[in-house]
């Protein structure tokens, strides 16, 4: 079953966020998009990686009103060690959500439950709390920030643009399609 277009489900989880730790919640993203990046472990390998990628752009994603939670099934007293100890961790400024009871990790389908690590998986939730877009990777397979950004800003351009949308590889600023009976079989 797809989570396109569902609701994400209740939850109540604390993270560390730029040097304290603070509530996050289903409530508390409502409103605003949100982008929620699971990965495996704290002091791992890939996912410093991927974190430190989503770093370099945060501000970017700001700029469009996205915030980025970061989540894995360790505690937030986890991610503030590793933030503590990490060169990549240090330049996070965006919430690191613990999720030690894998509440998170199981409403969004991401959970390995015999590991009890969360899998690869990003979620662009909509202000209205529905999930617009999701990936999910193998452990062994890194993501691109950059390609999440372009996603973000085609799910932003299409609710914003009722009857149009965004072909592969759109961009913004690119020419988008208006799906019409005109339309069929001339693409």
């Amino acid at each position: 079953m797809s989570l396109i277009n569902t609701r994400i489900k209740p939850f109540k989880a604390t993270a560390f966020h730029q040097g304290k730790f603070v509530d996050v919640s289903h409530e508390s993203v409502l409103g605003k998009w949100s982008l929620f990046v699971f990965y495996p472990a704290d002091f791992t390998f890939v996912c410093p990686t991927e974190l430190e990628d989503l770093a370099d752009l945060h501000g970017e994603f700001k700029k469009l009103g996205v915030e980025i939670y970061g989540v894995s099934t360790d505690t937030h007293f986890a991610h503030k060690a590793w933030h503590d100890t990490s060169a990549a961790i240090k330049k996070v400024n965006y919430p690191l959500v613990g999720d030690p009871t894998a509440t998170l990790s199981r409403n969004f389908g991401v959970l390995i439950e015999e590991e009890g690590l969360a899998l690869r998986g990003s979620f662009l939730v909509n202000p209205d709390g529905v999930i617009k877009v999701y990936e999910i990777h193998d452990l062994g397979i890194g993501r691109s920030a950059a390609e999440m950004l372009r996603k973000v800003k085609a799910a932003q351009y299409v609710a914003s643009h009722p009857g149009e949308v965004c072909p592969a590889k759109w961009d913004e600023g690119a020419k988008t399609l208006k799906p019409s009976l005109d339309l069929v079989g001339k693409i």
